[in-house]
């Protein structure tokens, strides 16, 4: 992963849920609410809940939302049921995608992602075909504008809380860690007071795939197809698209 960093990616994600804040603390609501049906409602007993709603308030999701998504799920609401669904695929130039979603409707959700890949130079493949690529990792991203620490400092106490790797990039330290050890290191890390950009266990891709200019505009416009469908949770790629791409966009 030298190299590649999840900066670029998670500023631009932030930027257009700034946009469209509405649809992300629905989508977040979403989420909190199925951790909550099918582990419970209490965060410190249900790891699901609790990375659910730590995600939600690093989006600045007010805390009456959550409240409000776990009493649905631990109470009686008839009629939502919700299924977690992965679609695989290629996108433009044969970058890897997964798009994880949690829908009601597995029939809508495989028409409207089908569509999304078919419409921006992408195909739809088998479950399988590109989650080789890509591992389960906890990740932590740190600004480095928002701390005062230098890179060696924040080394030490990143292996003394057990983290795998740290990569320093000009605006961001990220670190990697065990899924299983992900919240232990978060926590240990936040004692310090050390605070994240982006906090999440997620699937990161084990090579990239570059590319060019038109490649990359079209892989751009896939990607904000695809999160911005109301069912789309999670999109995962390898594509590594040139900056100025990124800012024609």
């Amino acid at each position: 992963m030298a190299g590649h960093s999840k900066w670029k990616n998670i500023q631009r994600r932030k930027n257009a849920q700034d946009a469209k804040r509405g649809k992300v603390f629905m989508k977040l609501a979403k989420e909190i609410f199925v951790a909550a049906r099918s582990g419970g409602g209490d965060p410190e007993t249900n790891p699901s809940l609790r990375l659910a709603v730590d995600k939600a308030k690093s989006a600045n999701m007010p805390n009456e939302n959550i409240d409000r998504a776990i009493k649905k799920a631990t109470g009686d609401l008839d009629g939502v049921q919700y299924e977690n669904v992965t679609y695989e695929g290629y996108g433009p130039g044969g970058a890897a995608i997964m798009v994880n979603l949690l829908t009601d409707n597995k029939n809508r959700a495989a028409a409207d992602v089908r569509h999304a890949f078919s419409k921006n130079n992408g195909n739809m493949g088998e479950n399988g075909c590109v989650s080789f690529l890509f591992s389960r990792r906890g990740s932590l991203v740190i600004d480095r504008s928002e701390i005062n620490l230098n890179e060696d400092e924040i080394m030490l106490q990143v292996i003394e809380a057990g983290a795998e790797e740290m990569e320093t990039h000009e605006e961001s330290f990220e670190i990697y860690t065990d899924p299983q050890e992900f919240q232990n290191v978060k926590n240990l890390l936040e004692e310090s007071d050390i605070h994240f950009a982006s906090a999440e266990v997620t699937m990161l891709p084990e090579t990239y795939a570059h590319l060019e200019e038109q490649d990359g505009e079209h892989m751009l416009k896939l990607l904000d197809m695809l999160e911005d469908n109301d069912d789309v949770q999670d999109v995962y790629h390898n594509a590594d698209i040139d900056d100025d791409v990124y800012n024609r966009m």
